[in-house]
């Protein structure tokens, strides 16, 4: 056992779950942390993994809400929409990323001009829309129609690029779709649970014979970690966008894009 990995993990697994639920994209900080540690992680089977532990997380914060729907859908309309509205709002990613995951795996992840080029486009899109987004229409997440909820679903594919962000996609749907910004930010916290669910599912189908026991304790270990960070910085989260807006985590990804591009056009990949 090399018990340097491990700390590695651990240290990784903070990361995530301390950028999972932030506009700023933990997939690529995870696999920037990756580089700068030298942690090996052939296919981004660790990267994609240890990200199931801030959806648990995230569903241990709102366990009274999913336990209310799951004992409502027998008999309560309000249940059965909100489950609905999370099936719609999920198909997409899971249409569009059963066919394109393995090229972005393969292909964007490696590229640090790519994840530059998203941190920074995603972060003007974001100081765009909070400057010019529509007067809000929607002030709680569960209310959200249906078809809105599907075109924040198309805007959740959009992660599938990394340095994209899942959470500042969806979040960014949400605005742009006319959800207030808390509503917005929980939205992407409820759809974070069946589309990281699914991704999860996705690699340990495909790879838990191939785990040898180091990687499989490096993965508990990250995962672990990755729950506690999540569990501890959900709540402010949303106090904090509601309070002060997206603005600062747009200049936060435009500046660290900026700072990659000068690193690539150095020579660092």
């Amino acid at each position: 056992m090399d018990w340097l990995n491990v700390l590695k993990a651990a240290l990784l697994g903070i990361l995530q779950g301390l950028t999972e639920f932030l506009p700023v994209s933990s997939t690529a900080h995870l696999l920037l942390g990756e580089r700068l540690l030298k942690f090996a992680d052939p296919g981004g089977t660790f990267t994609v993994m240890i990200q199931l532990g801030s959806i648990l997380a995230v569903m241990w914060v709102y366990r009274a809400k999913i336990w209310e729907t799951l004992l409502g859908l027998p008999t309560q309309p309000k249940a059965r929409r909100f489950a609905l509205m999370l099936i719609i709002a999920f198909l997409p990613a899971l249409l569009i990323g059963f066919f394109a995951a393995d090229y972005v795996k393969a292909v964007l992840y490696g590229s640090l001009k790519v994840i530059a080029l998203a941190f920074i486009l995603g972060g003007l899109a974001m100081l765009a829309l909070e400057r010019w987004r529509p007067t809000p229409t929607v002030a709680a997440a569960e209310n959200t129609p249906l078809l809105r909820a599907l075109g924040i679903g198309f805007f959740q594919t959009l992660a599938l690029v990394p340095g994209v962000s899942r959470s500042g996609a969806t979040i960014l749907g949400g605005l742009a779709l006319g959800l207030e910004r808390r509503a917005a930010a929980e939205f992407s916290f409820f759809l974070a649970m069946p589309t990281m669910s699914a991704a999860f599912t996705h690699d340990f189908l495909d790879l838990y014979k191939t785990i040898s026991p180091d990687r499989a304790v490096e993965i508990g270990v990250g995962f672990v970690a990755a729950f506690i960070a999540a569990l501890i910085v959900v709540k402010p989260i949303l106090d904090v966008v509601s309070r002060i807006g997206f603005a600062p985590f747009a200049w936060y990804r435009i500046a660290l894009g900026a700072c990659l591009l000068g690193a690539a056009q150095f020579g660092y990949t």
